[in-house]
């Protein structure tokens, strides 16, 4: 009976717990946060990118199911059609709060966080430390999430959720912050991004552009974007910013880049890149039209736009229909493409639509429009023979006269200004209505002008009414048909980005890696796809982590081994495998993993007020908090910029806490340290899941020679005066920090090799002493500044 009750009131509990979720978009990217009142967990989603249909947000909400959703009252058009669309769905229709946009503040957000509270910290902790914990757990540099929180925290407080029968300075519990991302999407933070080089934003180098321009500089994204069109390098950006695990995706790209990656395939690669220069947004073309806002060049884009998808869906019908995108660009790519086309080209007479900046309809298109067209061509002689007869009524001293026809006032007789018709009175002429005068000519009505009025009209004006007329049935036409447009544009996007993968994967010699659920990872002969196209000679390196043996490795060597660059290897081949790109390899297995943590430094990362060391704890707290079995965690030089035992014991209880977990629930680890210590001093379990390994190095004579080559085992020394002799000090340098090295390793007094000064350098600094003494400053022939550089410099530098 007991037990009855109590699953009842899990029900009861169920039922009346309620999930807030608040949303801003701006600028095509997405910030969000929610709270979850069954358990009084936080959850916070980085900013991401997302398309102007709003479809990542979209999956949010039929993911987390929010009974309140909270947004600003100032929100994109976007965000408007989105809120919309979940008023009108009869099945899911969450409560839809506004607030002002002055509530989703950055400051006032921060605030709110600070205050928040948080029943797990420390009642004392002081503001400084609460914001050492808040970065650890929050992107403080998703700044549309940030603010989300602060209005998330609003409504919390101003609902009481949970607390409604508590006192009122008790604030909602928060027990617990978590990092929220889609089951299918990897989750990579910022500083991920800049340290394994995936973007890199670089000044132009054009002076013009220095200052407002920026461009990509060396890259992954620099060298796999070969898309051909805007909306492909949109995209691939896209699939950048959210790789995925969802293996349905990965192996419908990867089928692409397979076939196109065939050299017997390169002539539907050039036929197909040559289509898709000419795709543009045809979204944007079609909203115009249905507010007639059409102009002559959008008439031109959508003809070469919809001429260019039928190219395409011609060439793909001729490829394997297996391929689920070459079948779907079959099926999409309707005959309304077709129809819509050749209506275009039968209609729009482009060439006299760009001279004379506006809509032209080509000849037997409309049968009154030919004819009216045919009256003006004709015009200028039948003007010629009116204005001939018009003139024998003229009074004879008027030498000449011409009919002329102007839109909007009609045909006027023009003649010109006598040098007798000086004031208004002159202008009269007997029979003729004068009009106004224009560069020495008088304009007049005639009984024939008005006839011609009568009997042509306003010729010009017509025509254009008639063919703004065939326009918007054009428009109307196109837009009935429309549907299959909008296909057009994400399908060859998608084809672009996946053309442009296949065409780097052929140029560099990629491998199509073998995707896994399983948590294994192993590539052989891998390279760094970066650095490989900046070194004539790239050593490969293997990696291999199974699910219980070797997931966590400890990588050791000497400075400028090659360490950092292998762990970035790792984590770009892996990155590359999630966006459905061959990767740099002779093989590859890699299993899906959901999320890359990195602790490396990069210059992005150094902010005003941490130090090096706090960022360390701040990235390693992140990776300890939410990596999974399935994470990939990459350490490089953990430790920099604190005491060394202190640096070296905090690293090994992070690894002693990985390597006591499960194998199922421990990372992918690889560390790369200089911290000989944490081995040599058995700081680490032994235990199958951990792997020691280091670069191979050789000593010739007293040079130390890298050769790059990963092999099992440790770094018995840092070869530091090697490396130093390397960089350039002076060989005596070297020697004596040789010897105070090993005077402190053997515990030794270190003394002092500088020597007192000796009676002779007594009696030079006397001597230059008494130099000074003797100086007459008075003397006008005296060359002060000479003298200084003749005697005194030379004798303190001496001295030196």
């Amino acid at each position: 009976m007991s037990s009855a009750l109590t699953e009842d009131d899990e029900d009861e509990e169920s039922l009346s717990a309620e999930v807030f979720l608040c949303v801003l978009v701006q600028n095509g990217q997405v910030g969000l946060s929610y709270y979850d009142s069954k358990d009084c967990t936080l959850h916070c989603m980085p900013d991401t990118v997302d398309n102007h249909e709003l479809q990542l947000l979209d999956r949010v909400v039929r993911d987390i199911c929010p009974h309140v959703m909270i947004t600003s009252a100032k929100q994109d058009r976007s965000m408007v059609q989105f809120i919309r669309g979940l008023k009108s769905n009869p099945e899911f229709k969450p409560e839809i709060v506004l607030y002002p946009n002055s509530d989703f503040g950055l400051d006032i957000s921060k605030q709110r966080l600070l205050s928040a509270h948080l029943p797990f910290l420390p009642p004392l902790i002081t503001e400084k430390d609460r914001i050492t914990y808040l970065s650890s757990c929050i992107s403080y540099e998703s700044l549309l999430m940030l603010r989300t929180l602060g209005a998330l925290l609003k409504c919390l407080d101003k609902r009481r959720v949970g607390v409604e029968l508590e006192e009122s300075d008790v604030g909602v519990p928060i027990l617990q912050i978590l990092t929220y991302t889609l089951n299918d999407v990897v989750y990579i933070d910022r500083d991920t991004y800049s340290v394994l080089q995936i973007f890199k934003s670089e000044l132009h180098p054009s002076v013009y552009k220095q200052q407002t321009g920026e461009k990509e500089g060396l890259s992954l994204y620099a060298i796999l974007n070969r898309c051909r069109c805007r909306f492909g390098s949109r995209l691939l950006r896209q699939w950048f910013l959210r790789p995925t695990r969802d293996l349905a995706v990965l192996k419908r790209r990867q089928e692409v880049v397979r076939f196109f990656t065939s050299p017997r395939n390169s002539d539907y690669v050039n036929t197909l890149q040559g289509c898709l220069r000419n795709i543009r947004n045809i979204p944007t073309m079609l909203r115009r039209m249905s507010l007639s806002h059409t102009k002559v060049n959008d008439w031109k884009c959508l003809y070469k736009t919809v001429y260019s998808a039928v190219c395409i869906r011609e060439t793909v019908r001729s490829l394997p229909q297996t391929v689920r995108l070459f079948q779907e660009i079959s099926e999409e790519f309707t005959d309304d493409l077709n129809y819509i086309a050749m209506l275009i080209s039968k209609v729009v007479d482009f060439e006299n639509s760009l001279s004379e900046n506006r809509f032209t309809v080509k000849p037997n298109v409309d049968p009154a429009i030919d004819e009216k067209k045919r009256k003006m061509m004709g015009l200028p002689d039948f003007l010629t023979d009116v204005a001939r007869s018009e003139l024998e009524k003229l009074d004879p001293c008027i030498p000449s006269c011409c009919v002329i026809y102007i839109p909007l006032i009609g045909f006027l007789l023009s003649v010109p200004q006598l040098p007798s018709m000086v004031e208004k009175e002159d202008f009269e002429i007997d029979g003729l209505d004068f009009m106004f005068l224009s560069e020495k000519r008088l304009h007049y009505r005639s009984a024939r002008t008005k006839e011609l009025d009568q009997m042509l009209g306003d010729l010009h004006c017509d025509i254009r009414d008639m063919e703004t007329a065939v326009m918007a049935q054009l428009q109307s036409t196109v837009l009935q048909r429309s549907k299959c447009m909008y296909k057009v544009l994400s399908l060859c996007a998608e084809l672009d980005c996946l053309i442009a993968l296949a065409q780097v994967s052929q140029d560099y010699g990629y491998c199509c890696p073998t995707l896994s659920p399983h948590s294994r990872l192993l590539f052989t002969q891998a390279r760094h796809p970066l650095l490989e196209l900046c070194n004539p000679v790239f050593v490969c390196n293997p990696f291999s982590s199974s699910e219980n043996e070797g997931k966590v490795k400890v990588l050791t060597g000497p400075n400028s081994s090659g360490k950092s660059i292998y762990l970035k290897q790792v984590g770009l081949i892996v990155f590359m495998a999630l966006i459905g790109s061959n990767v740099p390899a002779k093989e590859a297995e890699i299993g899906l993993v959901d999320a890359i943590f990195t602790r490396m430094q990069s210059r992005e990362s150094v902010s005003v007020g941490l130090s090096t060391f706090m960022i360390d704890l701040n990235q390693m707290a992140n990776a300890l908090n939410h990596s999974t079995g399935n994470s990939l965690v990459l350490v490089d030089e953990f430790g920099k910029g604190t005491n060394t035992g202190d640096g070296l014991s905090l690293l090994a209880a992070c690894f002693r806490h990985w390597l006591a977990k499960l194998p199922s629930h421990c990372p992918h680890v690889l560390l790369a340290t200089n911290f000989h210590s944490l081995l040599q001093l058995d700081l680490l379990p032994q235990t199958p899941l951990l792997s020691l390994l280091t670069l191979e190095t050789a000593i010739d004579g007293e040079e130390l020679v890298y050769l790059y080559q990963l092999k099992e085992g440790i770094c018995e020394s840092s070869y530091a005066a090697n490396i130093a002799t390397l960089a350039g000090l002076p060989h005596a340098l070297v020697q004596r920090g040789v010897e105070v090295s090993e005077l402190y390793r053997q515990g030794k007094t270190i003394k002092r090799i500088d020597q007192p000064s000796t009676d002779k350098e007594n009696n030079r600094c006397l001597s230059m002493v008494e130099k000074f003494l003797q100086l007459d400053l008075d003397d006008p022939s005296l060359d002060l500044q000479q003298y200084m550089k003749d005697e005194i410099i030379q004798a303190v530098v001496a001295l030196l």
